[in-house]
């Protein structure tokens, strides 16, 4: 069914707390196992539904955030979701009460429990008004974003239409576009600074009404980190200060040698890979969808299933006025499969987001008749390895994407993974302490940035040149901080994984295949370290799987031959 056709209905939260209070109720009274597991099965198809119709609402708004009726419908869900929340705990309540558990494990497994048990966490009625109001700031930030009008060269572009002026060979212009998007975030400082110091008292506030010292715990909670914690990441963190920043350095020594600069650059040098610029894919975008089905068609039977089916109007990929920037992939329950949500832009980026965001979509599209819908996809670092690890795999067609820029694209690609691991760590680390002081004011918050840029991303200059840049109000770019708090650590984790699928694939791709397909099938059946042992995969927390990786792909880089694209 294509995306157009598919109905939308607004379901009353009166209507939905009438069908939970009678499933909670059968569950309790149930005096055998069918009986529970009926009334199990039938809250299922519920929350199916009504994560179908908030998804149609979500994803249409995003398309086109002018739409009133679909912004009428995100602001009703952003209402309605808290309480609904309280009957959904109510039935989680229930559940973990109920006397036929040991039966509900042997048949749809124990992570169910773990993952119910952890949503207990996570809410008490008494936040209802507060995840209410978070709803509406995120929703504030996104259409903020959304509605940007840039100037530049006597047009107005989108945030996401100015980026191939943010990669133009010309030094001149390219940092003249890199100051005209700097100063639409600076022209808008005070509404992004006022919007993020809301949602992070909010969230303070709610961690301490729920028990907490502060947002922290419940963040961990919100994310499902159901097999690592703080002390992991922070584990982890130091690894990356270890390893792979001094990588990364030697990147961009080697970049500002090929450019003819002086090392540290500034963000807009930093942007430009090649003097000849950065790899730019062939054609038009229906030509990039074009190699991007052969791809899947070529991989598998099964990639080859699905692309076919995402091709009846399950993507909407053009940047366009008043769509939310970004990409993202969404599961529509009802229908059994997923959706992806991009911005193409001529750059790069293009063949990544539609790899990337389909390695979603397949992951998805390959569990959608799992029962419950809490087992199609894992917690979500688990889910960024499906994404990650498929821009890997179809880097066998790069020259059909890049034509002559094809060995450019793997250069980059690889090199552009590695540097990434830092920035991402670099969120997270931030958000930590944002969480950890939440009455630090925006200036402050500013300033830790810039801290932390001087440890992660030493090859910045900050210069002043820039100076939404050079300030350290950079961080406030990044979609995630403002949405889901903590969500990006999980890029990093998963890219580690990604790391060891790309390593497999430079020695037999249809042997990491096997390991990719061998993860992928599991969909959510169990946490995250047991997804990759079960695929004969490391887990970035075991001993020196980071340290491995980064040093197998860092060798590639360095004997890389860049011969006449320089």
């Amino acid at each position: 069914m294509k995306f157009k056709e598919m109905q939308y209905e607004r379901i009353s939260v009166e209507s939905i707390a009438e069908e939970e209070k009678k499933l909670i109720k059968a569950l309790k009274e149930a005096k055998s196992f069918a009986e529970a597991e009926a009334a199990f099965l039938e809250e299922d198809k519920l929350s199916g539904h009504i994560s179908t119709m908030s998804a149609l609402a979500s994803i249409r708004h995003s398309i086109d955030t002018t739409d009133k009726f679909y912004d009428d419908e995100q602001n009703y869900w952003n209402n309605a979701f808290p309480q609904i929340q309280a009957y959904s705990q109510e039935w989680t309540q229930a559940l973990l009460a109920s006397p036929f558990r040991k039966e509900f494990e042997e048949k749809y497994g124990s992570i169910i429990f773990v993952n119910a048990e952890m949503e207990l966490k996570t809410f008490s009625p008494e936040i209802i008004p507060l995840l209410q109001q978070e709803n509406e700031l995120v929703t504030a930030y996104e259409k903020l974003l959304a509605n940007a009008e840039i100037p530049f060269e006597g047009e107005h572009y989108t945030i996401s239409q100015m980026s191939p002026f943010k990669n133009d060979p010309d030094d001149a212009r390219r940092l003249a576009a890199w100051k005209a998007e700097g100063q639409w975030y600076k022209d808008n400082q005070e509404e992004l600074d006022r919007i993020y110091d809301q949602l992070v008292k909010l969230r303070d506030e709610m961690g301490k009404k729920l028990g907490y010292e502060n947002f922290l715990p419940l963040g961990y909670y919100r994310m499902q980190r159901n097999s690592y914690d703080k002390n992991d990441v922070e584990k982890f963190r130091a690894a990356v200060q270890k390893y792979v920043v001094p990588v990364a350095v030697k990147v961009y020594e080697r970049q500002a040698k090929r450019l003819g600069k002086t090392y540290p650059m500034s963000y807009a040098d930093n942007a430009m890979e090649f003097r000849s610029g950065n790899p730019k894919p062939q054609g038009t975008p229906d030509d990039i969808v074009a190699v991007a089905k052969k791809f899947y068609e070529w991989r598998s039977p099964e990639t080859a299933e699905f692309f076919n089916h995402m091709e009846d109007e399950l993507m909407d990929l053009l940047s366009t006025k008043g769509k939310q920037g970004g990409g993202y992939c969404a599961g529509l329950r009802d229908y059994k499969t997923p959706f992806i949500f991009a911005n193409f832009n001529g750059t790069q980026h293009d063949v990544e987001v539609v790899t990337h965001e389909a390695g979603h979509a397949f992951a998805d599209y390959t569990n959608r008749n799992r029962v419950p819908i809490g087992t199609c996809g894992p917690s979500l670092e688990a889910c960024e390895v499906h994404s990650m690890s498929m821009e890997y795999f179809a880097e066998a067609f790069a020259d059909q994407f890049f034509g002559p820029d094809g060995n450019k694209f793997k250069y980059s690609h690889l090199s552009g993974s590695l540097c990434f691991i830092p920035y991402g760590t670099m969120v997270d680390h931030f958000q930590h302490i944002v969480y950890e002081n939440p009455q630090l004011t925006p200036a402050e918050r500013h300033a830790k940035w810039k801290e932390l840029l001087a440890i992660y991303q030493p090859w910045m200059k900050l210069d002043g040149e820039i100076p939404f840049y050079a300030e350290g109000q950079s961080w406030q770019r990044q979609h995630h901080i403002y949405s889901m708090p903590f969500y990006y650590i999980d890029y990093c984790l998963a890219q580690t994984v990604a790391l060891q699928f790309w390593n497999r694939i430079q020695k037999d791709q249809n042997d990491a295949w096997k390991h990719y397909m061998a993860y992928t099938v599991q969909g959510g059946s169990v946490v995250f370290t047991e997804l990759l042992k079960n695929a004969g995969l490391d887990s970035p927390f075991e001993g020196d799987c980071l340290k491995e990786v980064c040093e197998t792909a860092a060798k590639y880089l360095d004997n890389f031959d860049l011969t006449g694209i320089e």
